[in-house]
């Protein structure tokens, strides 16, 4: 039997009674594919935003360094799997609410519902492409991406080695191994405005500065700054009181392709699957762990020597060192503080429960999408658009606002990554509920 349609119960007070076990295989299949037929246009429509806003970009700053355009292509390939995975959830919830709109102005919900069939012949259907997305998404997001990103940072890794002024952009700020370079205005190979911060072979710390420099892309060999009336400021590690400083007309500083290379093969959490960053959350775990038993301890010293302090009175030979334990005790408890709340390991925290609630977002888009899809009257399909789209960039800002108060407010990361669904789950839900007793 193809499909299973129960008959309506007999009217009653001008309402058909919809039968519990109502469910027609052909609407489900009909709604199942106008869900995916909507899904991939927004998909489309979606990718096409996240690859002109991240990709074309990289793109066209990577071609003006005359970079091969083959290498270009191969980096935009191994770089779509982070914009698929951003694509599917925000497809899925202006597709369904696209799909169901369009049900919903040309009345033929109401003509499922008049024939007794119940609001499962929508849902069902929703829920199934909800469930297809999140798992695409998923996939895309912890098996894909990582992969990516490793095919990615050796293709960077070989252009880099031919091209190595592509590291080097203006107003900007690059770290490469021990140095660190601070560029103003780039026009060519001419820089206005370098400052470079760098520690020697002996460990001494070395400011340099100029106001123009010269960039030579030495190939292989690495980058050459050619600095004019450069000014050098050396300072040793432990007494910084102590240091050095002179001028000169000309410069050269190098930068070998090795801390290049260095410094761009380093893999965010973000790029890592969900294995992997759970794993390094656990060694990342451990190793706070014996750093804040280490900073307690230094805290309880100094708390106990104010302690003792305080107690000896003024009549201590000590007191005159009152204010500098004091503020000791101060520096220990702040260290302590801002160890307690490391950004770089809540940011493994936060994007490992990303990693979950992004794709999730496809599923509980599916209730909102569909109870909004509902309520449409005229132009369904516009209307839904319109929403979806409104809803996606509330869930975006939501998601970027949660990251942030995450790393700088201490808001629990769970909470930062999950309210905007379950948000959505939740008013999507009392929507259905308050629809479905009209």
């Amino acid at each position: 039997m193809e499909e299973v349609i129960v008959s309506p119960e007999p009217v009653k007070n001008g309402k058909v009674k919809e039968h519990p076990q109502a469910v027609s295989f052909t609407i489900f299949r009909y709604i199942l594919g106008e869900a995916f037929f909507s899904f991939f246009i927004m998909f489309l429509f979606f990718f096409f935003i996240f690859f002109v806003n991240q990709i074309l970009l990289m793109a066209q700053e990577i071609l003006t360094k005359h970079v091969p355009f083959g290498q270009v292509a191969l980096l935009i390939l191994f770089s779509l799997p982070s914009i698929v995975a951003m694509s599917a959830p925000f497809a899925s919830l202006v597709g369904t609410l696209i799909t169901v709109g369009r049900l919903t102005s040309d009345n033929e919900i109401l003509v499922m519902l008049s024939s007794g069939l119940s609001y499962r012949n929508i849902f069902l259907p929703a829920i199934t492409v909800g469930i297809v997305i999140t798992i695409m998404s998923f996939i895309a997001n912890d098996v894909l991406l990582p992969a990516g990103t490793v095919q990615f940072s050796k293709l960077w890794r070989q252009i880099l080695v031919s091209t190595p002024a592509l590291e080097l952009e203006a107003n900007s700020v690059k770290r490469f191994k021990d140095t660190v370079i601070v560029t103003g205005d780039v026009t060519g190979n001419a820089i206005e405005n370098v400052i470079i911060l760098d520690k020697t072979s002996d460990g001494e710390r070395r400011v340099i500065m100029a106001n123009n420099a010269e960039l030579k892309d030495s190939g292989k060999e690495g980058l050459s700054l050619d600095l004019d009336k450069a000014f050098v400021q050396s300072s040793k590690e432990i007494v910084r009181e102590d240091y050095d400083y002179a001028m000169a007309d000309y410069l050269q500083y190098w930068v070998s392709t090795e801390d290049i290379i260095q410094a761009v093969t380093s893999i965010s959490p973000r790029e890592m699957s969900s294995r992997d960053v759970r794993t390094e959350i656990k060694i990342k775990t451990i190793e706070l762990n014996q750093r804040l038993n280490e900073r307690q301890n230094k805290v309880s010293i100094q708390g106990q020597a104010v302690e003792d302090l305080l107690r000896a009175g003024p009549g201590s030979s000590a007191w005159n060192r009152k204010a500098s334990v004091i503020a000791g005790f101060q520096r220990e408890t702040l260290a302590l503080a801002s160890l307690k709340s490391d950004p770089g390991f809540l940011i493994y925290i936060i994007e490992y429960y990303k990693k979950f609630s992004v794709p999730l977002g496809a599923f509980s888009f599916v209730f909102l999408a569909v109870s909004l899809g509902l309520m449409a009257k005229k132009s369904g399909q516009t209307v839904g658009f319109i929403f979806g789209n409104l809803i996606a960039v509330v869930y975006w800002c939501m998601l970027f606002l949660g990251q942030t108060m995450g790393l700088r407010v201490g808001t629990p990361p769970f909470w930062s990554m999950w309210l905007p669904n379950i948000l959505a789950l939740s008013i999507g839900l009392v929507l259905a509920i308050i629809r479905i007793r009209k």
